[in-house]
């Protein structure tokens, strides 16, 4: 393990800002740094490809163009424009926090540290990201990226998470930081990881090429260390799809834990040895709808965390007899179980494989045409 020489740390820095100058990428929040860009930007980056983060984020602007805007959003509408970015906590703390800096800070993001730390859900990867590349404030961040960087650089043969290594690559990113100079020297070090010092280096062209140890020694492949994943475990749930004059029973997730607030079709994982449709119809039954699992309209299959999920999902018909119109009315006024129209499900925020399964069946309706016949798929049969 090497240690940088105070006599590098100059010539390292204007190295690595002379690289940043000529290869940074145009994202749309390094148009201005204006603070609100800047913390929606690392808040949807967190648990995100930069890819896929660019498009959400101007999406997202042009929703909600400033932080009065969130605020003054429903929790589900600020959930709807997050649906497909995962990790549905994060959605909520934003809207929670738009609603505090409204009220402590008439809409304006706090330039201090104290005043960020006590708003909800900005932790202290959050905070640093405001303070050091939107207020350019000599305050150093550091991500997965920058963890990278510094672990082949310095050589650091334990995973980066580990205390000592992650006390080392702090100190030496803050003494590598050019006063005055944090904005660029922040974004330098997260773009070097993003581009050069990635999974598989490209070391021909990084800027600290000539400094990085784990390039000498031959071993920049084997840098960082990692930490073993615990194994994936499978998860099978079953659920219904229960239709009653072109709408679609739906139920609302509990505020806190998995998909928290989404809004989904009935349904809950497989218990013992039970089938798919016994755990649908037994959904159902909690819901005091007494229906019956009928035809198998297929299983969608989703990754998240260290699980792998098979849905299967099921048209769920009512027994002879049965008054599901009345049974169905009589749920109306819970606020956790509403009759969607089809033609609006796509307002409301579901979870990735409940979305694939309304999207295989209601778009499939849209794209014939006529909005009228939306549901029809599954009301008839078809």
């Amino acid at each position: 393990m090497r240690h940088v020489d105070k006599t590098e740390e100059q010539a390292m820095a204007v190295a690595l800002l002379d690289w940043f100058r000529r290869s940074m990428r145009a994202l749309p929040w390094r148009r201005t740094y204006d603070p609100y860009e800047v913390w929606i930007a690392e808040v949807m980056l967190q648990q995100t490809q930069m890819e896929r983060a660019v498009g959400y984020f101007q999406r997202w602007m042009e929703r909600f163009p400033d932080v009065a805007a969130i605020a003054a959003a429903s929790e589900e509408e600020v959930l709807s424009a997050w649906e497909g970015l995962g990790y549905y906590r994060r959605a909520r703390f934003v809207h929670a926090a738009a609603r505090a800096i409204c009220e402590r800070h008439g809409g304006r993001i706090p330039s201090g540290k104290e005043a960020l730390q006590a708003l909800p859900g900005l932790g202290a990867y959050t905070v640093a990201a405001i303070l050091g590349i939107a207020f350019n404030q000599d305050v150093v961040v550091v991500d997965a990226n920058v963890e990278r960087v510094f672990t082949r650089l310095l050589n650091i043969d334990a995973p980066p998470k580990k205390h000592a290594a992650a006390a080392l690559i702090g100190e030496t990113a803050r003494r590598l930081l050019p006063p005055g100079h944090a904005r660029e020297y922040n974004e330098a070090l997260m773009e070097l990881g993003e581009l050069v010092c990635r999974k598989v280096p490209l070391c021909a062209g990084c800027p600290w090429a000539a400094w990085c140890e784990s390039r000498r020694l031959g071993v920049e492949k084997q840098r960082p260390v990692s930490i073993p994943r615990p194994a994936r475990v499978s998860v099978c749930t079953g659920h219904g799809v229960l239709m009653h004059k072109g709408c679609v029973l739906l139920v609302k997730r509990p505020e806190t834990g998995l998909w928290g607030a989404l809004w989904e079709f009935p349904g809950g994982e497989q218990v013992g040895d039970e089938s798919p449709a016994r755990a649908a119809e037994r959904a159902f039954a909690a819901l005091g709808l007494d229906v019956q699992a009928g035809d198998d309209l297929g299983s969608v299959r989703h990754g998240y965390t260290n699980h792998r999920l098979t849905a299967r999902f099921f048209r769920m018909a009512a027994p002879s007899g049965v008054d599901m119109a009345q049974a169905v009315r009589a749920l109306e006024p819970c606020a956790d179980v509403r009759l969607v129209p089809c033609r609006e499900i796509g307002a409301l925020a579901m979870p990735a494989h409940h979305r694939k399964l309304a999207d295989r069946f209601f778009s499939r309706a849209r794209r014939q045409g006529d909005p009228r016949e939306q549901g029809s798929l599954l009301e008839n049969g078809r």
